[in-house]
């Protein structure tokens, strides 16, 4: 889909600059946008790695598992049906924190760990083991063909989180605005910080209440 915007949009505004006369300076800004791509990704390339590369040293330090335990509290409350000491809650921890410091593209590898971590926890927990006593056995390829696509309340919510992204340091903004000259690349700290904020309240409200709904529709009647 993005593609295809993405492709709509440059030969809309190729045709445009042709149509009107522009076509050389449809071209020069082509030729410029390329330069100047490719001049941000190096950029961009060495905020990447020095981070990733600390966030690797932290990881095989135990660092990351020792903030992991520090933030036990918060990520119970967040993802309350994850197991004590599960293999989710360190790259979990670790994507959470890169993301608080904006680190953008640095948290993307241990987002991915936490994603995968959490795909074979449901996958454990459909497995016959934990099956209730009460479903048949004639339902279950229907039920684990259905629950294979459907995403579980940790994924969501971790999807959610991310997106919602609080940041107290926005580490790649500012790299961006760096690059692009800006007199004062720090002057977004306090708008980022009160964004990102509200927006990450307002995914926990969201995710809480879609959890209490959930629970309460699931949970068995008593009369």
């Amino acid at each position: 889909m993005l593609n295809t915007l993405w492709t709509v949009l440059l030969l809309a505004g190729i045709g445009w600059g042709t149509l009107t006369g522009n076509a050389r300076a449809t071209g020069e800004a082509l030729l410029e946008g390329a330069a100047s791509g490719v001049s941000l990704c190096m950029t961009m390339f060495g905020v990447l790695a020095l981070w990733s590369g600390i966030l690797e040293i932290a990881s095989t330090s135990g660092l990351m598992d020792a903030i992991s335990r520090r933030m036990r509290p918060l990520l119970h409350w967040l993802f309350p049906r994850i197991p004590d000491g599960h293999p989710a809650l360190a790259p979990i921890a670790a994507n959470l924190t890169a993301n608080l410091f904006g680190l953008g593209w640095a948290a993307t590898p241990a987002g991915l760990a936490a994603m995968e971590a959490l795909v074979q926890l449901e996958e454990e927990r459909r497995s016959p083991g934990f099956r209730s006593e009460n479903e048949e056995d004639n339902d279950t390829e229907d039920a684990d063909e259905t629950q294979i696509r459907t995403a579980s309340d940790e994924m969501c919510t971790f999807v959610i989180l991310n997106t919602s992204s609080l940041q107290l340091i926005p580490v790649t903004m500012i790299a961006y605005r760096s690059q692009y000259g800006s007199a004062n690349p720090t002057a977004i700290v306090l708008p980022v910080i009160l964004a990102t904020s509200i927006s990450t309240i307002a995914a926990l409200i969201f995710c809480k209440v879609k959890a209490f709904l959930t629970n309460r529709r699931e949970a068995p009647r008593i009369f």
